[in-house]
């Protein structure tokens, strides 16, 4: 059984946000597999748990410095394939991206991808992986082209939603993909309607959990119930609606403290929400925790709400992983019924769904929550039950390692590289 030497992708690694993909990796590893780390940009060195901060190291990073090597490469490329450098500076950079954010991360990766390719070669690799469908996967794929080695990337969430410029041929030039919920499967295999196969290339293997200490919430269940909502501050998560939803449950007097985590361009809004609405003593935003003290924070609740939404754009989550953590921790669950939530939140079952965007539905079911311990807390059992099983670190990263013995090193068509 041969273990293709693999090169993987990312933007930044380690990511504090990004714990389900650094499990990913140290999983992989573990279980044997040759995993190199690439990263398109620098070191983002703040809010490392200790267990990030051991594989800061373990990883070869580009970023502005790598300016320099990316011309000299730019240049030895053209040297000695300059029909293919020729082809991919017609065929991918110019094209229409879905925002200009994205446009902007696309041409770095595009020209990232001939650094890379240079570098994969001289460190031995046999296949190229990315763990993003955008940016990563552009280099993954520019690479590919380069080296004649094969690639395949994986398609999560706001990657892949909305679409970026280049994806269906992405997936038409990988070696797989691979998806992290049921819901994905039919969006990736729509990009491309002239592939009949498309669904035969579209792997879906759930996230490993990611918390090592799963304490039980304590689930006091007593007035000032205790929330919590943990993610970034950014459109997709709702979290102007929380607010919102907190509003209506003042002004019905129902008793209650909110604990809002995260940081991001959101913040300050939030924050001017939380005084306009008189929530101040009600709500509080301590900024970003370290993944390893979510666990204090999950023990320590009532319920965990995940109002996420889709964005105008498309964009949107596709299963929060502290979904997840808050079910290991047996803590209620109330989120929206978009993307791939339901696969793991079953209204009434493991807990409540709402409509997105809907506050007075969110306020409902926290009300219906705190009415109905008893059901609260047997859902709550039901859905670490559930979680445990579909997200069982040991059986999803067995199938990771199988995907990749079984497909990695071999083109679309079976060749091998």
């Amino acid at each position: 059984m041969h273990l293709p030497k693999t090169a993987y992708i990312s933007l930044w690694f380690p990511l504090p946000s990004e714990t389900f993909i650094f499990r990913e990796v140290q999983n992989l590893k573990r279980a044997g597999m040759p995993i190199s780390v690439y990263t398109l940009y620098g070191l983002k060195a703040k809010r490392f748990s200790p267990e990030m901060r051991e594989a800061v190291g373990d990883v070869r990073r580009m970023g502005l410095k790598s300016i320099p090597k990316i011309l000299r490469d730019l240049r030895w490329w053209r040297k000695r394939d300059p029909e293919t450098v020729k082809a991919l500076w017609k065929e991918v950079p110019f094209r229409r991206w879905s925002c200009l954010e994205l446009a902007g991360e696309n041409a770095w990766a595009f020209l990232g991808g001939f650094h890379l390719a240079r570098r994969i070669l001289e460190d031995g690799m046999e296949h190229i992986h990315a763990v993003w469908g955008n940016g990563p996967a552009t280099a993954a794929w520019v690479a590919s082209r380069l080296t004649g080695l094969p690639f395949s990337f994986s398609g999560r969430a706001g990657d892949i939603h909305p679409q970026d410029g280049a994806l269906p041929e992405k997936i038409r030039a990988a070696a797989f993909v691979h998806t992290n919920n049921k819901a994905n499967i039919p969006h990736l295999a729509g990009l491309v309607p002239d592939l009949p196969d498309a669904r035969d290339k579209i792997f879906q293997i759930y996230n490993c959990l990611t918390l090592k200490e799963c304490a039980d919430a304590h689930l006091l269940m007593k007035p000032p119930y205790r929330l919590l909502a943990v993610g970034r501050f950014c459109r997709t998560k709702g979290f102007e609606d929380l607010l919102r939803a907190c509003r209506l449950l003042d002004q019905r007097g129902f008793p209650f403290q909110l604990t809002l985590v995260g940081a991001g361009f959101l913040g300050a809004k939030l924050r001017r929400m939380t005084k306009r609405f008189g929530l101040t003593p009600r709500v509080f935003l301590p900024g970003f925790v370290t993944h390893d003290r979510i666990t204090e924070l999950l023990v320590g609740s009532d319920m965990f709400i995940m109002p996420s939404v889709i964005d105008k754009t498309g964009d949107r989550d596709g299963i929060p992983n502290v979904i997840m953590e808050a079910f290991t921790h047996r803590l209620p669950v109330i989120a929206t019924n978009i993307s791939g939530i339901p696969e793991v939140v079953r209204n009434g079952e493991t807990g409540l769904l709402v409509p997105e965007r809907d506050p007075e539905a969110l306020a409902d079911a926290v009300q219906r929550t705190a009415a109905e311990p008893e059901a609260a807390r047997a859902m709550a059992e039901r859905g670490r039950a559930l979680v445990a099983r579909l997200f069982d670190s040991e059986a999803n990263t067995k199938k990771m390692y199988d995907l990749f013995v079984e497909r990695a090193g071999k083109h679309p068509d079976g060749r091998s590289a």
